[in-house]
């Protein structure tokens, strides 16, 4: 009996080592010169010592000839981090090919196709850099959800942002911050194509409605996203900055909360060890940092904490606002962290009354038009600017306040500024004349009085286009009354203001007293 038992333990052992041995396994390669830029290692082509690659948790650097070991399971992105002064290949949307998927048996059989079966891992995991010229200053464009829902929404993405974005000269890169799609995920590949049009590289940031929702377990809610873009989270540098994609959603099965999970943590702590402490690291999320748990976001901000330059973004909320995390708040240095929750290309998921050439106004729930950011890096610093598509740049706000006022109701006329990229950094004032003084205005909180008055008629008319989401009060909104003394006739109100950038953006009304 004994014998027997033995010999089931040892058998049982063995088991228990094969199936280690098949789910960790060691991937070894190269990261090489590409010097014929044909995506291949061939004969000649050296290596690059002291790249960074990772496997979603582990991150390293080459060694001298170029080479490194990761360990890897039979579900592992393993992916290269594009250094200063490189350039990993794109393909034909401009898409960085900086990973290799390696799942041997495929995904899971989903609605949506995720990868196929790679099989047996490689011999060699190479991965092909080209040198790429890179100044300490440079120009990117950064855009929350572009998600069409169908064709049509790929055609107002084309029409009413990337036609715009193709003529901007000096870009470096783009990205879209979440919510590439709506939900159907076949959507990306045509979109893609869109995309790709800008012209530059472009970097993807997965958001809620980019996953496989038919699957029970988060760990397969990315499949397609894997099967189209590689990585579903990773970094990659420029210049003096260190950008970090994060993947920040957990699928539950029926619904989806915000979070990281600890390999990606663990992720982001290893790759911050090997980076120097003056650059600027800036993290690229879809959700909100505010909405991460405690404890995952407390993490970030100790990761962080050695670094005196950070930003970040996200999109989702469909709204504009900045966010600055102070130590109340967890963020363990002087200097607030700066967050922004950029504008989306969308706007409020493409609804409102179409426009003259059929694009709906798709105004967001802040009174702001949909459009892009402007974000311009020199060395470890940065400023961003706001621009509306199909708008000139100089359309920074709206001025609220009746056109024609009796001369008794002057002292309580109230006038109201919506400044779209408006922070609590921001300096907003106005005057009457070219020689009144500058009447500091005040931020509150209130509806767009824009963004209300559409809701109402939405509310009283049939209107064409999808319904605009609910009203909500404005983070950038700033109110003051006019001077109590005014004379009869015609005035002109002055609005300007200065951001936290130093950008200084004027408005001005015409208004009349009688």
């Amino acid at each position: 009996m004994g014998r027997r038992v033995v010999l089931y333990a040892i058998a049982f052992s063995w088991f228990v080592c094969l199936i280690a041995a098949q789910a960790q396994q060691v991937a070894t390669g190269v990261v090489f010169h590409d010097q014929n830029r044909n995506g291949s290692r061939d004969a000649g082509e050296r290596g690059i010592p002291n790249v960074l690659v990772s496997n979603g948790r582990d991150v390293l650097r080459t060694d001298k000839q170029g080479r490194y070991r990761l360990n890897v399971t039979d579900d592992t992105v393993i992916f290269v981090i594009k250094p200063r002064g490189w350039q990993v290949p794109l393909n034909e949307h401009n898409l960085p090919q900086h990973s290799y998927v390696h799942k041997p048996n495929g995904s899971p059989k989903l609605r949506f196709a995720g990868v196929p079966p790679t099989g047996p891992l490689p011999v060699s995991v190479d991965f092909a850099l080209v040198p790429s010229k890179e100044s300490d200053r440079f120009t990117t464009i950064f855009m929350g959800d572009t998600q069409p829902r169908d064709l049509k929404e790929v055609g107002y993405i084309a029409r009413d942002v990337v036609r715009e974005l193709s003529t901007l000269k000096g870009i470096t890169f783009a990205t879209v911050l979440g919510d590439i799609v709506f939900d159907d995920l076949t959507v990306f590949d045509p979109l893609n194509r869109v995309l790709g049009r800008i012209g530059v590289p472009w970097y993807p940031v997965i958001g809620n409605h980019d996953l496989n929702f038919d699957t029970q377990e988060d760990r397969y809610s990315d499949e397609t996203v894997e099967r189209v873009y590689g990585a579903p989270y990773y970094a990659f540098e420029y210049g003096r900055v260190s950008f970090i994609v994060l993947e920040n959603i957990l699928w539950k099965g029926d619904g989806y909360t915000a979070g990281l999970g600890e390999s990606q943590v663990e992720f982001v702590r290893n790759y911050l060890r090997h980076v120097p402490r003056s650059n600027l690291v800036v993290l690229m999320m879809h959700i909100p940092l505010n909405q991460l748990p405690d404890g995952e976001r407390r993490a970030l901000f100790e990761a962080l904490a050695p670094f005196p330059h950070t930003l970040s973004f996200s999109a989702h909320t469909h709204i504009q606002q900045h966010l600055f995390f102070r130590k109340e708040d967890g963020w363990l240095r002087d200097e607030p962290h700066h967050h922004v929750n950029a504008v989306t290309a969308c706007g409020s998921w493409w609804t409102g009354v179409p426009d003259p050439v059929g694009i709906p106004h798709t105004t967001m729930r802040d009174g702001a038009p949909n459009g892009y950011l402007i974000v311009e890096f020199r060395g470890n610093r940065y400023s961003i600017g706001y621009k509306a598509t199909r708008r000139p740049p100089e359309y920074q706000m709206n001025i609220y306040m009746p056109d024609i006022i009796s001369i008794g109701d002057v002292p309580q006329t109230r006038v109201l500024v919506n400044v779209f990229f408006g922070s609590e950094k921001s300096r907003v004032e106005m005057r009457l004349g070219d020689e009144g003084d500058w009447i500091p205005m005040t931020r509150v909180q209130e509806p767009d009085p824009a963004y209300a008055e559409m809701k109402k008629l939405e509310e009283q008319y049939t209107l064409p286009g999808r319904r605009l989401p609910g009203l909500m009060n404005s983070p950038h909104l700033w109110a003051a009354n006019l001077p109590a003394k005014l004379p009869r006739g015609s005035h002109v109100l002055t609005v300007r203001t200065v951001d936290m950038f130093g950008q200084e953006w004027v408005d001005r009304h015409i208004f009349v007293v009688r």
